[in-house]
């Protein structure tokens, strides 16, 4: 081996992915991805564009990208979208154009969506799909969780843990499976799912002629 600290730094570009992460309510899959989007520059989050009014606060092409019903129907029949649900009257879906763009640059997207929405996802775009489902440590520990959040009457609590049993039902139609007991580790175990996947031969399309390039033949 070289130990020659002039010697070029060999870079091949990487192809991006999409990075899933899904949970029921509660299990703690927004903590998850805040810290992930801290600690890495490389990957971004999704936008999604949605028919539903602005809040107060949001900003439009941040948070969400505002479009009209007919613009968003339009690119529906025009297959631009990589998943798209209608949900309480309101349109959301995930637009092709600026995931792609970030996945040939080499930047990895992450994706906040359900089960429906993954597998949307891994129909239209499975070679670049990695997703992770989290699961709570126990259904207890799950419910009180969403009662410690204090966000949501004892009503909407339970009518979260009848839909978690139902989310919970597809945790075997994901690559990985993380069980977050405890915040720091579960983020731990996501970049190390990110940094072997991004290791992956498939994701180096330039890989076939750099080897060739060195007299081996495939």
């Amino acid at each position: 081996m070289s130990n020659d600290k002039n010697s070029p730094v060999v870079t091949i570009p990487r192809r991006g992915l999409m990075l899933v992460l899904s949970s029921p309510s509660g299990a703690g899959k927004s903590t998850i991805s805040r810290a992930l989007l801290e600690r890495d520059t490389d990957v971004i989050m999704s936008v999604s564009m949605t028919t539903r009014p602005m809040r107060p606060g949001e900003v439009d092409g941040k948070d969400y990208v505002f479009a009209d019903q007919k613009t968003f129907d339009d690119m529906v029949v025009g297959g631009e979208f990589l998943e798209h649900a209608t949900v309480f009257e309101n349109s959301y879906g995930t637009p092709k154009a600026p995931v792609e763009k970030l996945l040939r640059e080499g930047r990895d997207v992450l994706f906040d969506v359900d089960w429906q929405g993954t597998q949307e996802l891994a129909q239209n775009a499975a070679k670049d799909l990695v997703s992770i489902f989290i699961l709570p440590p126990s259904i207890e520990e799950l419910e009180r969780r969403l009662i410690g959040r204090g966000q949501d009457s004892d009503e909407v609590i339970q009518k979260r843990m009848a839909k978690a049993t139902s989310e919970m039902s597809h945790w075997s139609d994901y690559d990985y499976i993380i069980i977050n007991e405890e915040v720091d580790e579960s983020v731990a175990r996501v970049e190390e799912i990110l940094t072997a996947e991004r290791l992956k031969r498939t994701r180096y399309p330039g890989m076939v002629d750099f080897v060739r390039g060195m007299g081996v033949s495939q």
